[in-house]
């Protein structure tokens, strides 16, 4: 039987699984490459579906061969009771057609039982057989996902074990600047932005005093008549 597709993929997979290297301390654990991996079973996927089309479509041939030896059968049956008519037509050697009639019907329902009966076998191996191979397919198909599925979660797991480590050092970091005993971060920029207001506010004051200096400052270079 020749390699179908999708046993072509699950042999590159498993070839990739092989030369794939472990992860650090561990002999069981490997590391993957996602794209890789992913684009493998995706071919996988898109391929299983017609795999089994293709073997349910050998197994709806067990239909076709039984009304194959149907039709032989009944071919077999018909002509027999044809050349049993044509002997019993002769009135004189009526016994003896009759008797050979009977052994040429006998002998067609018995080559028609045994051809019915091979044609059931057969069916049944072709049958059974492509249950078998789909059934194998499915099951390297299911190790394969269970095994992406476990490398996966084992990935997310140690990538959010190395973020909450990260998070534990920033938390750690802003405790110290700002020890238990004294304001808090918030306290100190809301301090600094209220400093920041009154500097602000003083000196728009200072800015609009000296302008109303200016305006009521008489000029030296008037004259008494032109003050009075």
């Amino acid at each position: 039987m020749a390699t179908s597709k999708i046993e072509q993929i699950i042999d590159e997979i498993e070839d990739y699984i092989d030369s794939c290297k472990f992860s650090t301390f561990s002999s069981t654990k490997i590391l993957v490459n996602k794209e890789e991996i992913e684009g493998l079973l995706q071919e996988l996927k898109s391929r299983t579906p017609d795999e089994i089309k293709r073997y349910q479509k050998i197994i709806s041939n067990k239909e076709a061969i039984m009304d194959d030896a149907r039709k032989k059968a009944d071919d077999l049956v018909k002509q027999a009771t044809v050349y049993q008519d044509q002997m019993v037509s002769e009135h004189s050697i009526m016994q003896q057609a009759y008797a050979q009639a009977e052994e040429v019907v006998s002998a067609a329902k018995a080559q028609a039982q045994q051809i019915i009966d091979q044609a059931n076998a057969e069916a049944s191996e072709i049958e059974m057989g492509a249950m078998q191979y789909t059934d194998d397919q499915l099951a390297s198909i299911q190790a394969i996902l269970s095994q992406s599925i476990q490398t996966t979660q084992e990935h997310n797991s140690q990538l959010i074990d190395s973020l909450s480590q990260i998070l534990n050092v920033v938390n750690t970091n802003r405790a110290e600047l700002y020890p238990a005993d004294s304001v808090t971060q918030d306290e100190v920029i809301a301090d600094r932005a209220e400093q920041e207001r009154l500097a602000a506010e003083q000196q728009a004051a200072a800015a609009a005093a000296a302008e109303s200096v200016n305006e009521v400052e008489p000029d030296p270079n008037q004259t008494i008549d032109q003050l009075g």
